[in-house]
């Protein structure tokens, strides 16, 4: 069997610089959507691309062949432009690039039929409350396929069924082959239909699907957004029957590729992106925004933003904490409110509180980072490093002029402002010696 996906449209109702089929659904474009259904169905797929060919090409998996439609003139126009894709002897399905919700299932099932009736095209159909837009089946009296018609070519009559073609097909090659250089464009869009290959032949099978949301196609950014609300949905259900806790699916965002174990509770407002991967008995959220992240068990993130950061067991984040790329948190440190993290590796059992940043930092075991605490790592030129060795306490609104190393136990008092290297188990204090007037202030007041 093999597969053509078609997605050479411009997707010119979306007002997007992008082509339509590369916008994201929960994370992923909605073609790879496509391209993941039909996974184990074939290993010979073809996508069909016209628009921004180059820019679609880019994200394709390695294995999909490409076949490109210069001039958009049809659903059959554009198979016409895989035609050296189709063997004779292979069956080969047809479907969308901007179908986000098929479920690999339906396309399994279609194919066992088409095979088991010896069609030689079956169709997937389904039933629409509002079939506006969509072609027609038209049966017989004995409910047998007479016909597809689309809707700009349908009588009134015929547009009062609610039986639509969803536009995915199973052909028999050889059938396909002999009947796509019949096809005209004998309608008023002048037009290439695929549904007159259809028309054409003998055999016709119709499988109707109940479940009609899979067929789902994406022209705006209104559909893009109910298409993102139902996918969703499916993510947090399968997390949920996997033993995670989602206190408010209405207001929690899971992408497709996020990984949570089980007893892990996500709170309202919660953001999970990218490859981001959690652990078991995590508690996330409210307001948490993690992106490609990996994240241990038993760990707490709470109204913190987080980007390609590694935090193991253990660990309390937040709130209002920021932890930027190439932060590596070790089991049991504490990340307080209104602390960033940038680059930094900090050892376990180690805690930031307070206000802090730590940015080109290397934090050992056991160290105490005060509030207000800064590693002053930018010299206008270049990013240095700060060492902060095991057992350390670093007192509160202290400034550390990287490149400096504090040693193990070393102690920094509160308002120092470091330029060099602390050693180990010393008192450090850098710092204006206090100097009192008594009386001054009467004295001020009467000169006034």
């Amino acid at each position: 069997m093999r597969i053509i996906i078609l997605a050479a449209g411009k997707g010119v109702r979306m007002k997007s610089r992008s082509p339509k089929v590369l916008h994201p659904v929960c994370g992923k474009p909605m073609l790879l959507w496509v391209i993941e259904a039909v996974q184990g169905l074939s290993e010979r797929v073809c996508v069909v691309l016209g628009h921004s060919a180059e820019q679609v090409k880019q994200v394709l998996p390695s294995h999909v062949e490409v076949r490109i439609q210069n001039e958009q003139l049809g659903t059959a126009h554009a198979v016409m432009s895989a035609q050296d894709f189709i063997n004779p002897d292979e069956d080969v399905m047809i479907l969308y690039g901007d179908m986000p919700l098929l479920k690999k299932e339906t396309l399994m099932k279609v194919v066992d039929q088409h095979k088991n009736d010896e069609n030689c095209v079956t169709i997937i159909s389904t039933t629409m409350a509002d079939p506006t837009g969509y072609g027609r089946i038209v049966r017989d009296s004995a409910g047998k396929f007479l016909k597809i018609v689309e809707e700009t070519e349908a009588s009134d009559e015929e547009k009062m069924i609610r039986e639509i073609n969803t536009g995915i097909y199973v052909f028999k090659g050889r059938a396909l082959l002999e009947t796509l250089p019949r096809i005209k464009p004998d309608n008023t869009k002048g037009e290439y239909y695929l549904t007159d290959a259809v028309n054409m032949l003998d055999r016709v099978g119709i499988h109707h699907v109940s479940e009609n949301e899979q067929f789902f196609g994406v022209n705006d950014r209104v559909q893009l957004a109910v298409a993102q609300k139902l996918k969703q949905r499916e993510i947090l259900e399968r997390l949920m029957l996997n033993g995670v806790t989602v206190v408010d699916p209405d207001s929690t965002y899971v992408e497709a590729d996020v990984e949570i174990g089980c007893d892990t509770v996500l709170h309202p407002m919660t953001f999970l992106l990218g490859k981001t991967k959690i652990g078991e008995e995590c508690v996330i959220g409210p307001m948490a925004r993690i992106e490609n992240c990996s994240v241990g068990n038993r760990v707490r993130i709470i109204s913190s933003d987080c980007v390609g950061a590694t935090i193991e067991d253990d660990v309390s984040v937040g709130p209002f904490a920021r932890l930027r790329e190439g932060t590596v948190l070790k089991s049991n440190v504490k990340i307080g409110n209104f602390v960033e993290v940038k680059n930094s590796k900090i050892g376990s059992r180690s805690k930031a509180q307070h206000l802090a940043y730590l940015g080109d930092a290397t934090i050992g075991e056991d160290v105490n980072v005060g509030a207000g605490t800064i590693t002053c790592n930018f010299d206008g030129k270049k990013k240095n490093p700060t060492f902060i060795e095991d057992g350390a306490f670093v007192g509160s609104n202290s400034c550390l002029i990287a490149p400096v190393k504090i040693g193990k136990g070393a102690f920094i008092a509160a308002g120092s402002v470091i330029t060099e290297d602390v050693p180990e188990w010393s008192l450090a204090i850098a710092r204006s010696r206090q100097t009192v007037k008594p009386g001054w202030v009467i004295k001020k007041r009467e000169e006034s």
